[in-house]
């Protein structure tokens, strides 16, 4: 009796789907509520390779959603934690934790590597980012949410319509688990079925995922779902770049009201004020915020009336 024998049983997967899930190479991003679950269950299914990346540390506020640290690791990277825990449960499982932020200068890289990748990280900039490697390359995305008592999971890329094609507006603004709050249950759900997913493209069950919305309000007891598959594409997507990608030339905009300029040369103007700013007519003009929304709403206002070179920042601090 082998560990994945209550598994492999199943019709959708014997043996053969087993040998798939052991030869899989998954990048996961973002190691926190997310994360965890997705980690576990990709793991115990007996998935081969998984690359996890998360630059942030084991933090005593976030274990009420993330049960696989321990207080004893509080401030290690969480990679590091993660890799340690899924070692323990499962050797079969190959782990690669890399300790860094995902950011448009190294997101081909990791995703050009997966057969799937998996967006954990909850924001806004990770999310289109990875969404732009995965379109790029026909790679499944499987992409989450989750926040206060609700969440939601969906199937992007491959033969789907990308993020950006499901969220062409995003919001004014994005509230976090810092200020709306989340119960630790909502974010394990949506995790799970977002494992859930992967596995799914990874055996080739039908229907696919991708192109699937699953959403759940825990609030109602409530789950609902759709398909997006003929979801049109927006013409002139705004890409986001990392700061190693500032070139000489970039007019820098910090939109932050928050904070000053995240460099020398930058130039600070609130979003209240951009609508009546008019850029050069040569260069690039970066828009530069914390998380990348204000800066996509400003980006997407200013296309409107500017016909140049824009890209997006999302400044990590």
């Amino acid at each position: 009796m082998t560990r994945y024998a209550r598994q492999a049983v199943l019709p959708q997967i014997g043996d053969r789907g087993q040998a798939r899930l052991a030869r899989a190479r998954v990048l996961v991003v973002g190691a926190g509520g997310l994360g965890v679950p997705v980690l576990q269950y990709l793991a115990g299914a007996g998935v081969g390779r998984i690359t996890l990346v998360d630059g942030d540390r084991v933090a005593e506020h976030n274990l009420h959603r993330q049960p696989l640290y321990r207080m004893d690791q509080i401030g290690q990277p969480k990679v590091l934690a993660a890799a340690g825990a899924l070692a323990a449960l499962n050797p079969d499982v190959q782990v690669t934790p890399c300790a860094e932020w995902l950011d448009p200068a190294n997101a081909p890289a990791f995703v050009s590597t997966a057969d799937v990748v998996l967006d954990c990280a909850d924001t806004f900039a990770a999310s289109l980012t990875l969404s732009d490697a995965c379109r790029d390359t026909a790679t499944p995305l499987i992409t989450a949410s989750a926040l206060a008592l609700a969440g939601y999971v969906m199937g992007c890329g491959g033969d789907a319509p990308s993020l950006r094609a499901i969220f062409p507006d995003l919001t004014e603004r994005g509230a976090t688990c810092a200020t709306a709050g989340v119960m630790g249950p909502v974010v394990g759900v949506i995790g799970a079925l977002q494992a859930q997913m992967a596995l799914a493209v990874l055996l080739g069950l039908e229907p696919s995922p991708l192109g699937q919305v699953i959403r759940l309000d825990a609030a109602s007891w409530r789950m609902a779902g759709f398909r997006f598959d003929a979801a049109p594409e927006p013409e002139a997507p705004l890409p986001f770049i990392a700061q190693s990608q500032i070139r000489a030339d970039d007019l820098l905009i910090d939109l932050r009201v928050e904070a000053a300029p995240f460099c020398a040369s930058a130039r600070h103007i609130p979003p209240a004020a951009m609508a009546a700013f008019t850029p050069p007519d040569a260069g690039r003009v970066v828009l530069a915020c914390a998380t990348g929304l204000r800066a996509h709403n400003a980006g997407q206002d200013l296309q409107t009336r500017w016909p140049g070179d824009i890209a997006l920042l999302a400044i990590q601090d």
